[in-house]
């Protein structure tokens, strides 16, 4: 008794143990804060967090440290994608949806997670999932206990009765309704106390159809502009940022002046709802890899005829409005909508954004320090510098000539720990 109690003192009189020093040689840095290549650099870590960056003639490594030999790859901050079910899975659309309990859409999102993770993806952000699937995946993946990325998630979206966020495939009498279905102004307020209750850190709401819902436009408006602007002042009101899922026209500037943080899709915006984004500074989140998936696997996966002809109706021409949004200078954040397609494949997206106008630099921007800013993690993640957690991802080549590398990263690091290396 006696020496385990001197044992205590002693820990106590020493502190914790310190954090293992890792040293990362990187042949090629991107500094995605101004946007240039660094060549040589040297990245040291402690414990989860970057403590310098620096040319390696100016960081001497000690004999016998631990290092890690990046020298022939290109080395980036680990991405974010704005825009994820990890709960959901690709495999599962229209009737086939049903089918799947809290319970097993929980277990996907344990598979899907590492997926996301290794794919080079170390955080994101969960828009609609069942049960509180994703906030019960978040709290796991923050605890250690599974791998996956840093996860702001929103548990229910919220939606109005028969909406894109209502259930709407059974028939009236098995009173099937989502969860977060909620009409008029106090009920709406009274749903986003209760999601908050729940543990959501941002909240998702329909303000118009979609693409893979039953029995409605795809770009007509749902809430009101009452409904929204106590939706957001509730939510704002709790500290809790908003993302308004918006295909239609009118309601994706009905979201903006109601004060969301973001559009999601934004598929039909025309010229004023960009000159109100940039005034209100919403930032877009467009998922225009997805059109591609659909149109060339849709059926085989079970998506309603409805829904794929509702994709050919948007799915182009939220491309072509990317681009005009893009160079109407809207704020834009990367967001893939992954579960509508196999999740893993979130890096297939930048190469669209390239094409509809974005430079692979802007693409990268978009999925590290402008995804950053809204995920409401600015210091943390987003770039590597001093200061920030160690969330490195490295590539075989220059992303900046080929943005196509970052569909098959080669090493993942989240929070100084490795989770692939195949160099």
């Amino acid at each position: 008794m006696k020496r385990a109690f001197l044992a205590v003192l002693l820990a106590a009189a020493c502190g914790p143990a310190h954090a293992a020093t890792v040293y990362i040689r990187a042949g090629q840095l991107l500094d995605t804060l101004d946007g240039r290549l660094r060549a040589d650099q040297v990245i040291v870590v402690e414990g989860e967090r970057i403590t310098q960056v620096a040319p390696s003639r100016d960081v001497e490594i000690p004999a016998g440290a631990q290092v890690i030999d990046l020298s022939a790859h290109t080395v980036l901050p680990g991405l974010i994608d704005m825009h994820t079910h990890l709960t959901g899975d690709h495999r599962f659309h229209g009737y086939e949806s049903p089918g799947i309990s809290v319970p097993r859409e929980a277990l996907y999102g344990v598979l899907n997670a590492k997926k996301t993770l290794l794919a080079g993806f170390t955080s994101v952000r969960n828009v609609g999932a069942g049960g509180y699937s994703d906030v019960a995946l978040r709290d796991a993946i923050a605890a250690g206990e599974i791998d996956g990325p840093r996860m702001r998630a929103s548990g229910p979206a919220l939606g109005i009765t028969g909406g894109h966020c209502d259930n709407n495939l059974l028939p009236p009498e098995y009173g099937d309704k989502g969860a977060g279905v909620a009409d008029g102004p106090w009920a709406v307020r009274t749903k986003v106390r209760e999601i908050i209750k729940g543990g959501a850190d941002v909240i998702k709401f329909c303000a118009t159809g979609g693409v893979l819902s039953k029995g409605d436009s795809v770009g007509g408006q749902q809430y009101t502009l009452e409904e929204m602007r106590a939706l957001v002042e509730e939510a704002h009101q709790h500290g809790r940022k908003v993302a308004a899922h918006a295909h239609g026209t009118e309601g994706i500037k009905a979201a903006i002046l109601a004060g969301v943080d973001s559009i999601e899709h934004s598929s039909l915006i025309d010229a004023e709802g960009i000159r109100l984004a940039k005034q209100h500074g919403t930032f877009l989140v467009m998922d225009i890899y997805n059109h591609s998936f659909i149109m060339e696997h849709g059926a085989s996966v079970g998506m309603l005829p409805e829904s794929l002809e509702k994709e050919r109706q948007v799915g182009q021409a939220q491309r072509d409005n990317f681009r005009k949004a893009f160079t109407g200078g809207a704020r834009m954040a990367f967001g893939s909508d992954s579960g509508v397609y196999p999740h893993g494949d979130n890096g297939r997206q930048f190469a669209v954004m390239v094409e509809y106008g974005m430079t692979p630099l802007q693409a990268i921007q978009a999925a590290t320090i402008h995804a950053a800013e809204l995920i409401g993690w600015p210091e943390d993640v987003g770039a590597i510098a001093a200061g920030r957690y160690a969330d490195i991802i490295a590539v075989t080549g220059n992303p900046l000539e080929n943005v196509r590398l970052l569909e098959n990263v080669s090493f993942v690091m989240k929070g100084g720990k490795v989770y692939k290396s195949d160099l």
